[in-house]
């Protein structure tokens, strides 16, 4: 039983208003010459179902968003998608029973994402990985909706090429899971086995080369074996006790070597250090005091020749009469009192100023006097330290020299013993460095083998359940395998497909096989053989799927222009249309058709829905299409 899949409308919101398309019918027909765009309409499906579309420039910059009205499964849903840049990688999602909008949808990975919301309506869940086989040590990409999408989906620029991508290697272990899955011929459990064994190869892998590392480096570091590395590591350990108690022995066999003969010179050494550093600190104290009496010394003799000066200045003035007023230059010829100066008739004061002056050079001198007598003092005293400097720094020369004749003498012969136990222990000491970040290394080896084995383990054991799995559905898959050879072989023959004798689906990678080879072999690119194939082989999938009730296959099928590489095949034409209405026919209700194409065969009009447009009645209905001259087909296009 196949899993109900139907797009129930499509709306356009664009700049000029709104376009909508009902489906109401099991099979619906596009009908209308290249560039009116039914691809165009097409494309947008698939973009409002979040893929990556090839969009016109009618839809870039005139169509603003894009509605799906979808049935999947038990859910009826609205997907809204803007085609603006800041905003398309959300999906606005409504429940059309309820009529609640419920929260946007991411079109990437982020929670809540339109891939989970769409795969749990086909009741697949979003963390399936397509590993591939062999040898590979990858887990595999995630199984996504447009994986499904590709099955459903048939374009313009696939139908007379590839089916389902098959012909890109890096999609092919996709493609494989997903034909697999729709099938029944595998499940989330065995996807997610065959994962975790190709991560384990990984891990087993890695693993292995870190383990090869570290054993070329020990090799290279002279070790070949961890017995070895153990064996050398004792060997230093012996090294290194044997320096230590050699060390130890010198050291007690030096220490009685200091006598008390040598203690005693010692001590005087000593005590002439600390007498000298006094003696140095006296002198330091003296010639800083000398130097402040001379400083001293000299503020006086200042002052003594300054009164000197004041004396000899009022002498040389007592002896001067002044007949004119030095200010006025007037005459001062009048009468002067006894003892009074002439000039300015007070008493003269010029003998007691004589007598104050010759007190004060008398206290000046007496200092003068006592400064010297200090300095002499400190003259001598600098001169006794002088002296007592030179002898004990003579001392000090014999305690030195006396000390290092008799270390010389006792202690000398053993430094070298000394020296060479003292090198031999820091070899012995680096070596055991080395030794123990080798072991260290070793039971790293040890570490990643017993890693490997386990991963080894686990793969072996995860293997058998896989092939278990597997196995159950082995009958299962040659049945469905065979029952869909069978129908593609009749479905080609019913159609009529040129110098094709025999058909049949491969069990291996489930592609056709006509003639006995692949199809892509056979078929020409670009050719109605191709595109014939391809609606022979989509429709036989969902013949199959139709009959069979324990499958997930959606019962949808979007055609994109099978009829443009069958040019005036009209034979082939109306045998694919025969065979689509057929199977419609078979299965009201069930399945849903939905096929855009330029010219269709007229005898078959009448047996399904047909819109029909032309230039003046594009599928972008509210923007005038700029003629026939104009078009420019999305697949010569750039893509979006």
């Amino acid at each position: 039983m196949t899993v109900r899949f139907r797009l129930d409308a499509v709306t356009l919101d664009t700049t000029e208003g709104e376009v909508g398309y009902p489906f109401t019918s099991d099979l619906t027909v596009l009908a209308g010459p290249t560039g009116v765009g039914k691809t165009t309409l097409l494309e947008l499906i698939k973009f409002g179902f979040g893929g990556d579309a090839r969009l016109a420039p009618v839809a870039t910059e005139h169509v603003e968003a894009v509605s799906l009205d979808v049935t999947l499964g038990d859910e009826k849903l609205r997907l809204t998608r803007s085609l603006d840049q800041a905003k398309r990688k959300t999906v606005r999602v409504t429940d059309r029973i309820t009529q609640e909008r419920q929260p946007d949808h991411n079109v990437g990975d982020e929670q809540p994402s339109l891939n989970t919301l769409l795969l749990r309506c086909l009741g697949l869940p979003d963390d399936m990985r397509a590993a591939a086989g062999g040898s590979s040590t990858r887990e595999g990409n995630r199984i996504t909706f447009a994986d499904i999408l590709t099955y459903l989906y048939v374009p313009q620029y696939e139908i007379n090429r590839d089916i389902a991508h098959s012909q890109d290697n890096y999609r092919e272990p996709k493609r494989r899971a997903v034909f697999e899955l729709l099938f029944g011929l595998t499940n989330s459990e065995i996807l997610a086995m065959r994962s975790r064994v190709n991560k384990l190869k990984a891990e087993i892998d890695a693993a292995d080369k870190e383990n090869s590392t570290v054993v070329e480096f020990l090799r290279a570091s002279g070790t070949t074996a961890h017995a070895e590395a153990v064996e050398t590591f004792e060997q230093a350990q012996a090294t290194q006790a044997a320096a230590e108690q050699e060390l130890d022995a010198l050291r007690e066999a030096i220490e009685p070597v200091a006598d008390r003969e040598t203690q005693v010179v010692r001590d005087l050494l000593a005590e002439a250090e600390r007498a000298l550093a006094d003696a140095r600190t006296a002198g330091v104290d003296v010639a800083r005091r000398r130097a402040e009496y001379t400083a001293e010394r000299r503020r006086v003799q200042s002052d003594l020749d300054r009164l000197d000066r004041m004396r000899e200045a009022g002498e040389r003035l007592a002896d001067i009469e002044f007949t004119v007023c030095p200010r006025c230059m007037q005459s001062l010829d009048r009468h002067v009192p006894a003892g009074s100066c002439r000039l300015c008739l007070q008493p003269d004061a010029v003998a007691e100023t004589g007598q104050l002056d010759q007190y004060e050079a008398r206290q000046l001198a007496s200092q003068l006097t006592e400064m010297e007598d200090q300095l002499h003092a400190l003259d001598a005293q600098q001169a006794l330290l002088a002296r007592a400097i030179g002898d004990r720094e003579q001392l000090i020369d014999h305690l030195s020299r006396t000390l290092e004749t008799r270390t010389a003498e006792r202690v000398t012969p053993r430094l070298q013993a000394f020296s060479d136990a003292s090198q031999r222990l820091a070899t012995a000491r680096t070596q055991l460095e080395l030794l123990e970040a080798t072991l260290r290394q070793w039971d790293r080896v040890a570490d990643l083998e017993r890693a490997a084995d386990t991963l080894r383990s686990d793969r072996e054991q995860l293997r058998g359940q896989l092939k278990r799995a597997t196995a159950e559905l082995e009958e299962r898959r040659g049945s469905v395998v065979d029952e869909l050879s069978e129908e593609f072989a009749r479905t080609v023959a019913a159609i009529g497909i040129p110098g094709v004798k025999t058909a049949s689906v491969n069990k291996d990678n489930y592609l056709p096989f006509l003639n006995g080879k692949i199809f892509s072999q056979v078929i020409q690119v670009g050719g109605g053989m191709a595109t014939a194939t391809q609606v022979a082989y989509w429709s036989s999938l969902l013949a199959v799927a139709l009959r069979n009730h324990d499958t997930t296959y959606p019962a949808f099928l979007l055609l994109d222009s099978p009829r443009l590489a069958l040019n005036t095949a009209e034979k082939l034409t109306a045998a694919l249309y025969r065979r689509l209405v057929t199977q419609v026919d078979a299965n009201p209700g069930r399945v849903q058709f939905i096929i855009a194409d330029n010219e269709l065969p007229s005898s078959y009009r009448g047996h399904y829905a047909q819109v029909d447009f032309d230039y003046l009645n594009p599928t972008v209905a509210t923007i005038e299409h700029p003629g026939e001259s104009e078009v420019v087909t999305i697949d010569t296009d750039s893509t979006e």
